[in-house]
């Protein structure tokens, strides 16, 4: 198999290495400038490696980068120190620990004497976030170590090969060509970095970046000795590092730059722009007030160096479907470098990458997110929002950019929207602030983007009915044999036409990719229910001829209709009969309610009687004023995300990605009721057969410390130890309790264990519970 790489960067050097070290030997690498100062990110980055980061992938990918950076002897392990001015960042420094200790990173909240110990330049500051492990990467130096591993491996780099051609065949990368040369190539990956989307224009490939320059200066000569750690300074955008007796300074302080590759002189720094002093006046005089030293001293020199954003922040990874072999290593920062390669080279010869990746596949964006105009707006976002605070819930700069049928309504009923993949999604309704509902204190932080209305719509679900907007979860329709999904799903789907069943798709090592329902609507039709954009990538790249996959999620719109009121609500609408025996659970049928065709799915998220109906978009106002205007007389209610993520905690019910991911099996994650191992071969069952008892379980655990609500990725102690992370939480309304699903031992998740959750400076005892909290018979969804 012949690999080309595009791009000598780290990454790229990275990506050889990791490849020949697994034995793939034919490898080129094309550099359109010279080796190994290209004249791209690489060469100018500053190089601050700081690990700690809210995605557990990410921190797991610096981690990597650290140890085989000072495995080559290109990582100077000086320690970082994170300083808060403010009272809000030390409380961000403190859930920021929390992060480090989860993700097994060795970390240490100081108080300022401390920081004035490790970093005697500073100022006033209110502590600090010290991990001794992070430190300096020699960016050039650690590419051309890995670098020099692959050739003596068989690898070959060639400087000055202007890439101006990705040539296909069939849907499939067959070579590059250069200004001078072709290359054949099995496979082709862009390590371009911001020139990313130009080698992605020549395979017809969209690659979701922008280009930004952002300013790093150096000071005139300071007094010394200066402090070695790397310093980062959030309140106001800043980083510092030393270069022996100057001081580094790196700002995100000023205004948004984006850079248009066609504006880029050549020349061997491409990448390094002008310096523009009025951009950077405001970070110096935030410099002065962090390090008073620095008021004797100037910017001696400085420039715009160019580096890639995208619009969440992640990286770029992954194969494209249109172009089978074009894959992209994109948008990755030294920090991830050999961590990116690694997962890169297991993912190109394995199939599988060795860590979950969700959060950075290429293929992770709707339709919706492609656009130039949406990439720009949300990638300079990322760069405004680099340092900042953020909410798990804050919402993005694009709004309303895709809205469901019963928008209009929702509005009418004062909904406040949150967002999920360019979706508009309630989280609660103001119209129901009146209603009754049990009140329970709740911390700043978990308050936010939250209303105590959440509690009433809750009550109202388990007492009554309430409507849930579904539209945005993605619904495809699979037309062909049933072989087709059987063969990728654990559970067995040779069930009769009516019939919905609740799998797993599972990777080749028994990991879960997502979790689905399949509804069987005709012998060779079926309505699956996935998890997004990366499910419909998964099934459309192993679908073979004669099976048709569409999308069918924006055409098409869903009411989740909850309640113990619910059959009386549909009833009386419904042109089918709607009686538990004649319609029962996990079952679907066509039917009219009122004048509205409808799909009706019995299924239940939140744990109560109901039904997913689903209509066409036209239809879909019409839909939801018929189920209102009969409801009303049964009190009726609409319910927002916030209640509904609450409901479905107490059912135990899992959320892939948040859970769950590629890096768990069905066994571990407590969905191994969702295996048939005795039904017939599918992707993974070989990896399962051979696992043993589980090491580690996702636990249910319920908080026992009144008024703070956990809000996903703190750290579990148990005996005083780091034993796991917390996944999904939020407050039960009905079991009157804070709920935190986590990963834990298995010695540790047994019912009755006690154990703590690291929640910003403070510890939350909680106490590991059998599952389902609520009506563990399962009895209110099966009558």
């Amino acid at each position: 198999m012949a690999i080309v790489i595009i791009g000598a960067g780290i990454v790229g050097c990275a990506l050889a290495d990791e490849l020949t070290l697994r034995g793939r030997t034919d490898v080129t690498v094309l550099e359109q400038g010279p080796l190994f100062s290209t004249g791209g990110s690489s060469s100018h980055a500053p190089g601050l490696v700081f690990q700690t980061n809210p995605s557990r992938t990410m921190a797991r990918l610096a981690r990597y980068t650290v140890e085989k950076l000072t495995e080559l002897g290109c990582f100077d392990a000086v320690g970082s120190l994170e300083v808060a001015t403010t009272p809000e960042r030390l409380r961000e420094l403190h859930r920021r620990h929390g992060f480090a200790t989860a993700w097994g990173i060795a970390a240490e909240v100081l108080g300022p004497d401390a920081c004035r110990g490790l970093y005697p330049l500073l100022g006033e500051v209110l502590g600090g976030l010290h991990v001794p492990s992070d430190g300096l990467a020699r960016a050039v130096d650690a590419g051309e170590a890995q670098a020099r591993r692959a050739i003596a491996r068989g690898a070959r780099f060639r400087p000055h090969q202007r890439v101006v051609a990705i040539e296909r065949t069939g849907g499939r990368v067959t070579g590059v060509r250069t200004d001078d040369a072709t290359y054949p190539a099995d496979i082709v990956v862009s390590c371009a970095g911001f020139w990313g989307p130009a080698v992605g224009a020549l395979a017809g490939v969209p690659v979701p970046l922008l280009p930004m320059a952002h300013q790093y200066a150096r000071t005139t000569t300071l007094p010394g000795p200066l402090p070695t750690p790397i310093l980062r300074h959030q309140d106001r955008d800043l980083y510092f590092r030393s270069h022996g007796d100057r001081l580094g300074i790196g700002s995100y302080l000023h205004r948004p730059m984006p850079v248009e590759l066609t504006e880029l002189a050549e020349g061997p720094q491409p990448s390094m722009l002008a310096y523009t002093p009025d951009d950077f006046a405001e970070s110096w005089t935030a410099a002065t007030e962090l390090l008073p030293a620095l008021a004797g001293g100037a910017v001696a020199e400085g420039f715009n160096g160019v580096f890639s954003f995208t619009a969440d922040g992640f990286p770029l990874l992954g194969e494209s479907r249109e172009v089978r072999g074009f894959w992209t290593a994109e948008a990755v920062w030294v920090t991830h470098s050999a961590g990116v390669a690694r997962a890169m080279a297991e993912w190109l010869i394995d199939g599988r990458p060795g860590v979950d990746l969700h959060e950075c596949d290429l293929n992770r964006f709707d339709v919706s997110q492609l656009s130039p105009a949406y990439v720009r707006e949300r990638s300079v976002r990322s760069f405004v929002e680099v340092y900042d605070i953020i909410h798990p819930l804050d919402p993005p700069s694009v709004r309303d950019l895709r809205v469901s049928p019963f928008h209009t309504r929702q509005r009418e009923l004062g909904a406040v929207f949150g967002e999920a993949a360019g979706w508009e999604r309630p989280l609660w309704y103001e119209a129901n602030a009146d209603l009754p509902r049990t009140d329970a204190p709740r911390d700043e932080w978990s308050a936010r983007h939250w209303s105590p209305i959440a509690a009433a719509e809750a009550r109202a679900t388990r007492e009554r009915v309430a409507l849930y907007d579904m539209t945005p979860l993605t619904r495809l329709e699979v037309t062909g044999p049933l072989s087709f999904l059987q063969g990728l799903s654990s559970n067995d789907l040779d069930r009769p036409v009516g019939t919905v069943v609740y799998t797993l798709l599972l990777d080749t090592g028994g990991g879960i990719r997502s979790d689905v329902t399949v509804a069987r609507l005709a012998e060779d039709r079926f309505q699956v229910g996935v998890n997004g954009p990366l499910d419909l990538d998964w099934l459309l790249r192993r679908a073979p001829a004669g099976v048709v996959i569409r999308d069918i999620t924006g055409a098409t719109c869903c009411v989740g209709v909850w309640g113990p009121l619910a059959r009386e609500l549909i009833a009386p609408l419904a042109d089918i009969d709607v009686s538990h025996t004649a319609f029962g659970y996990f079952k679907a049928r066509r039917a009219h309610l009122g004048q509205v065709p409808v799909t009706m799915l019995r299924l239940s998220y939140v744990g109560e009687l109901g039904w997913e109906v689903y209509t066409t978009a036209e239809l879909g106002l019409r839909l939801w004023d018929t189920l209102w205007e009969a409801g009303a007389a049964l009190g009726v209610v609409a319910g927002g995300r916030a209640a509904f993520n609450s409901l479905r905690l107490e059912k135990g019910y899992r959320a892939w990605g948040t859970d769950m991911t590629a890096e768990d099996d069905p066994y571990e994650a407590g969905l191994g009721f969702a295996v048939r191992l005795d039904r017939g071969d599918f992707v993974g069952r070989a990896a399962l057969l051979d696992r043993r008892a589980p090491a580690r379980l996702l636990t249910c655990l319920v908080l026992e410390d009144e008024g703070c609500v956990p809000m996903g990725r703190e750290p579990v102690y148990a005996d005083g130890k780091p034993a796991g992370f917390v996944t999904s939480a939020a407050y039960g309304h009905t079991v009157g309790a804070a709920i935190a699903y986590a990963w834990l031992p298995a010695e540790v998740a047994v019912p009755g264990t006690a154990v703590q959750i690291g929640f910003f400076d403070r510890l939350l005892r909680a106490r590991v519970a059998a599952e389902p909290l609520f009506d563990p018979k399962h009895e209110r969804i099966r009558r």
